[in-house]
Order: C-alpha cells, then structure tokens, then sequence
C-alpha cells in the first residue's frame, strides 16, 4: 500500500510537472516576429505625414511636446511589427481623427478641398484672358474714351480757338 502511494503521488507530480509546458506551448494567437528596430528616418518619413494632437499645424517629426514624443515611438513599435505606412496612418486616423493627417481623405465633404482651388483658378484665368482681351482690343482699333468736347459757350475757349486761327 505504501508502495501504491508513492508510485501514484511521484505519477501526479510528473504529471504537473509536464502539463503547464504543454498549455503555454499552445497559444492560440501567434504573435508576429518581430523586425530589426526602425530608423529615426523612417520613423520620421511616416511622422512627417501626420500633425501634433496638441499643438495647431506643426508636424510630428519636429513637434518636441511629450505626446508627440510618444507618437514617434508607437509608430518605431508599429514598424518594427511589420505595420506599413498606411497602416500606421489609418490607426492614428482612427484613434484621432482626419485633423490629425496632412492631407484630408478623399471623402465626403474633404472632396471640395480637390475641386474648389481648380475651379476658381481656372475660372479666374479665364476672366483674366477676357479682360486683357477686351483692353487689346480697344488698343488695336483705335477706340478709346473719346475726347470731351469743349463745353458750348465757354468764353475762354472760344478766345483760345480765335487765337489759334490767326497764328496759322
């Protein structure tokens, strides 16, 4: 009986021993290898794509507050697991916003931001091409703001005309 014992308590402790290993052996998520660190340049050529969630129109690469600071290395952690830059630009999109991009997206209402500047300058050109034409054409044949007439009756002009005619 004694013998049993041992034989079952030394059989339950090797059994312990061994079935941790086995669980932790399959997880169920595989995480990613992880790449070589990231570079400071592509860490800045993607961080120079997006602004400073604190400060108004300064980009990331050269914004010094903290949470910029903190930026740049979520984007170093996300390249370094094989994340591409457009992958890294839609997460930072998603968790702030479009104000966060340094070009809206080509969506909804961001579309004008595409269409209003070339309209108006072409729009603008053209009223530029018809009024130098309108002023050519005036130009070339001659019209021009007539020449006002001498008021009828004004007696200085009228000693300058009779002037005039005995000179000739």
């Amino acid at each position: 009986m004694k013998r049993t014992f041992w034989l079952f308590g030394l059989l339950l402790a090797l059994a312990l021993a061994v079935m941790p290993k086995a669980a932790f052996a399959q997880d169920p998520t595989p995480q990613p290898t992880p790449q070589a660190t990231p570079s400071d340049d592509q860490v800045n050529a993607i961080a120079k794509t997006l602004y400073c969630p604190v400060c108004e129109n300064i980009p990331l690469d050269v914004c010094p507050t903290l949470a910029c600071e903190q930026w740049r290395e979520q984007i170093r952690e996300k390249l370094a697991l094989g994340w591409d830059e457009q992958q890294i630009r839609d997460y930072f999109i998603l968790q702030y916003g479009d104000r966060v991009v340094d070009e809206p997206p080509k969506r909804g209402l961001n579309w004008l931001a595409y269409i209003v500047p070339p309209v108006v300058f072409l729009v603008g050109a053209y009223v530029v091409y018809r009024v130098l034409r309108g002023r050519l054409h005036v130009t070339e044949t001659g019209e021009g703001a007539p020449e006002p007439a001498p008021p009828e009756g004004d007696e200085y002009t009228a000693r300058l005309e009779q002037e005039l005619e005995r000179r000739q």
